[in-house]
């Protein structure tokens, strides 16, 4: 069964850093590009990161670039999300996803997997 599950969300105030994590079953985790996304209340989920399946191309939204970071851990069969210099406009629930694509990364189109996602909140 294929599933996806983040942790690491919380509350944290404005400039602060939270690293989320999202454990693949193994299958997923070799097979598939990465994705995290975001949805704030009342807004369409967003595009926030991706990963390639190799590990060696990163996409970036450009709210969050020089801010967050995305990696692989092979051995733990995760991709982490690291967010540093929290604003509050980053508070949103935090989904990561999987998809077979190889381009477009950055569309919603084609994940095929997603997380039942992790609440993100950032105070000021």
């Amino acid at each position: 069964q294929v599933r996806l599950v983040e942790s690491g969300g919380g509350l944290v105030q404005a400039g602060g850093s939270l690293r989320l994590s999202c454990a693949a079953s193994e299958r997923i985790f070799s097979s598939f590009s990465m994705g995290w996304f975001r949805q704030a209340p009342g807004k369409e989920r967003e595009f926030v990161i991706a990963i390639s399946r190799a590990g060696s191309s990163t996409y970036y939204a450009d709210s969050v670039k020089g801010r967050f970071t995305v990696s692989r851990d092979k051995a733990k069969s995760t991709v982490d999300l690291q967010m540093n210099s929290l604003k509050p406009e980053d508070t949103a629930v935090y989904y990561c996803a999987a998809t077979t694509k190889t381009y477009s990364l950055a569309s919603r189109d084609g994940y095929a997997y997603w997380g039942q996602g992790t609440q993100v909140t950032v105070s000021s």
